[in-house]
């Protein structure tokens, strides 16, 4: 559904809009702990935003607050321009949500189970059967959910976010657990939610499902922000830069290449020189003038396992 097409503020506001978040627990034995430290954040509408950090960092705190299911110590979360405390009733029917392990019941049907929630929303009952289709289990629908795989089983829980039609989903850890298969079961559903217009908020600690199925990227740590853009620019912070090597004869590349002026280390069986890649015809071109040939000549790509552990590093204790 496009924001665009609802009156008033809605068109112009960010679906999600967290300011200066801070949620403290305390604990029961006096003392507190923090969990989200100053938080902000803007999610705007459609595609797939990635909220990742360590087990630990905040993440589903953070979603607990925009849900209405805790209070903030200090600071707002907005969803569509309203506040989730006092206000969330305005647009949940906007908003579909998986947070934590989600609650089916086994012994009924995929179907039975989304016909009870639908029937609490008072939908109509082709809904269910539009929702099984959208997440691939209409031929499964008549069988009992705990014939189901983890896969199938997170499959059906995102059908149930979706019976409202929201504009935002929101999914805590949508992949967690998940063998390879279910894994990619659930990317590809929620890719494709993304491109159909859906906004989808997911968290997550698998830096690689969030690289290949994101637009834009959040990275938590410690409860605060430390990255925030489309997944591109996040990866562009990488302080590593230089192109990759293949060459025979590697120590005689590596001795020419360095006469050059270049740095080079061993890279297992490739040579990694630290320089830019629009420069790599330097490469090449001193190379070949030592009679050596590359077979193989790109970039050294920063992936976001790289720049996620340079953001999320524990600082170090000074040396006593």
């Amino acid at each position: 559904m496009d924001l665009g097409s609802f009156p008033g503020d809605y068109a112009s506001v960010s679906v999600i809009e967290v300011s200066g978040l801070r949620k403290v627990y305390r604990r029961l034995r006096g003392g507190q702990t923090v969990a989200v430290d100053g938080l902000d954040l803007m999610v705007e509408g459609g595609g797939v935003y990635g909220f990742l950090g360590p087990n630990g960092s905040g993440k589903t705190t953070t979603i607990r607050c925009l849900l209405g299911l805790g209070r903030p110590t200090q600071g707002t979360c907005k969803l569509f321009g309203h506040d989730s405390t006092n206000d969330l009733d305005k647009v949940i029917r906007r908003v579909g949500a998986i947070v934590e392990s989600p609650a089916l019941f086994p012994n009924f049907s995929g179907r039975k189970n989304l016909s009870l929630l639908g029937g609490m929303y008072d939908l109509p009952k082709g809904r269910v059967e539009e929702v099984l289709d959208i997440v691939g289990l209409r031929d499964r629908g008549k069988d009992l959910v705990k014939t189901y795989s983890l896969g199938m089983k997170q499959r059906l829980a995102i059908a149930a976010a979706l019976l409202k039609d929201p504009d935002l989903l929101i999914l805590d850890e949508p992949a967690n657990g998940l063998d390879p298969s279910g894994i990619r079961e659930v990317r590809s559903l929620i890719r494709r939610l993304g491109q159909e217009g859906k906004t989808v908020f997911v968290s997550s600690h698998i830096l690689s499902e969030v690289q290949q199925m994101c637009d834009h990227v959040a990275i938590l740590s410690r409860g605060r922000s430390v990255a925030e853009g489309p997944v591109s620019q996040v990866l562009s912070q990488g302080h590593t830069t230089g192109v990759l090597v293949r060459v025979d004869d590697r120590p005689r590349a590596q001795a020419a290449l360095t006469s050059a002026g270049m740095t080079v280390i061993e890279a297992g069986e490739l040579l990694r020189v630290e320089i830019e890649p629009a420069q790599a015809s330097r490469v090449s071109e001193t190379l070949a003038g030592h009679g050596l040939y590359p077979s193989e000549l790109r970039p050294d790509e920063v992936d976001l396992e790289t720049v996620f552990m340079e953001l999320t590093e524990e600082p170090k204790e000074p040396a006593a």
